[in-house]
């Protein structure tokens, strides 16, 4: 893996700073202050050592060999690079998001379409203050007291109710 200089960030400083909460922002600042501490010092170093006149030394060292030697050793040296062994990992992980998003957003869309078939309907009927019990039983038939076919116990709510699973099993 070949190194390669880094000119500038790669983040989108300010797209990450809209998703941030409102609460964390203060943590979010101290990380853009690390990431761009750590950018300058990186750029403040060059990108390849500096060359060495061994000319030179030869000159002034006078035991023969040590400078070529030190010259070859000089030479051998490779800062190890570490191996990117991450970024697979990560685009496996995009490619899962993005699709999980994707099926995210078809359901959102049918959620939308029931929803607003939902609200069509509450917006054709007529108001609440001008509607009457039967008005409401049309509009809302398994919503409305049916005296006759369901009825109700006083105080009319479920858990009065004679079929209340909760309440059957309380009495035994």
């Amino acid at each position: 893996m070949s190194s390669r200089r880094i000119a500038q960030s790669s983040i989108n400083w300010a797209s990450l700073a809209e998703r941030v909460p409102a609460n964390q922002k203060a943590n979010f600042a101290a990380f853009k202050t690390k990431s761009d501490a750590y950018l300058r010092s990186v750029l403040a170093n060059p990108e390849n050592p500096p060359q060495i006149n061994w000319a030179h030394y030869k000159q002034l060292i006078p035991i023969a060999g040590m400078v070529d030697s030190f010259q070859k050793q000089y030479d051998a040296l490779k800062v190890p690079y570490p191996a990117d062994t991450v970024t697979p990992q990560v685009e496996a992980q995009i490619k899962e998001t993005k699709s999980e998003i994707d099926n995210f957003k078809k359901s959102s869309e049918t959620r939308i379409a029931d929803y607003q078939k939902s609200i069509d309907h509450l917006k054709s009927l007529l108001p609440y203050d001008q509607m009457t019990m039967e008005d409401y039983r049309d509009s809302f038939p398994d919503q409305a007291l049916d005296p006759i076919n369901r009825p109700t116990f006083w105080p009319h709510d479920a858990e009065e109710q004679r079929d209340n699973k909760d309440r059957v099993h309380a009495e035994h």
